[in-house]
């Protein structure tokens, strides 16, 4: 039986993740999967918090670009994370992972507050906590938010769980020839303006010592080889 070398991890989920062979919005057959590769870490007892963007239904940059208000965008979402976060809490719960949201913006009938010390207890108690909203700012990505709230509760690591295998200089997707990093530093990665995350949530995570971990969330029991310690995807730091 694989040991976790981790205690307490963030999760990172892009909102495309959970698009699976959609276009848009949520995939059943992608969140239940979600849904199991999470439980199969807190079955191990790790504490597990969470983060999920919302680009599989309003992406706030883009909508910006476009001539709207990148407030109002930003503000829209925001609202799209929580849209996931509640999916994803229900999912979590159907596989008897207790599960709580907690909301960044004000939204006393649908999640708690944010506020840290319930959330520590939460993960004190063996629920999985999902962090929504954002940071509750316009022009913070959720990468940033997410990076925040694993040092907020004093995560020993972050997981970027994404679309491809983990950091290369270019789009894999489009160019056979990119290089893949095992492991980088945090200024390589400011330094080559490497799109893995945002800057400002390289730079946070820099500034506090916070490794991260960038891997494929396709690859069915990554999540849980991460956090036993094996050698998967990206480390940057």
């Amino acid at each position: 039986m694989a040991y976790p070398r981790f205690k307490r991890v963030l999760l990172k989920l892009s909102g495309e993740a959970l698009v699976g062979d959609q276009d848009f919005g949520i995939s059943q057959k992608m969140i239940q999967y979600v849904a199991d590769e999470v439980r199969s870490i807190v079955d191990l007892g790790v504490q597990v918090a969470l983060v999920v963007g919302g680009g599989n239904i309003f992406r706030g940059v883009a909508a910006s670009s476009t001539g709207m208000s990148r407030v109002s965008a930003d503000h829209m979402g925001m609202l799209a994370t929580m849209i996931n976060s509640l999916a994803l809490q229900d999912a979590l719960e159907k596989k008897g992972v207790q599960t709580r949201v907690q909301s960044a913006i004000s939204m006393d009938a649908v999640a708690e507050p944010y506020i840290l010390r319930r959330a520590v207890r939460h993960l004190e108690k063996g629920r999985a906590v999902i962090f929504g909203a954002g940071t509750g700012n316009p022009y913070f990505t959720t990468d940033t938010a997410a990076v925040l709230r694993a040092q907020e509760i004093n995560a020993e690591i972050l997981f970027k769980a994404t679309k491809v295998d983990g950091v290369f200089d270019s789009d894999p997707v489009e160019n056979n020839d990119a290089k893949f990093f095992k492991r980088i530093s945090y200024m390589e990665v400011l330094e080559k303006q490497l799109h893995v995350m945002d800057m400002t949530a390289i730079s946070l995570a820099m500034d506090n010592d916070l490794p991260l971990i960038v891997f494929s969330l396709k690859e069915k029991g990554n999540i849980r080889k991460a956090v036993c310690g094996e050698a998967i995807g990206t480390r940057i730091d």
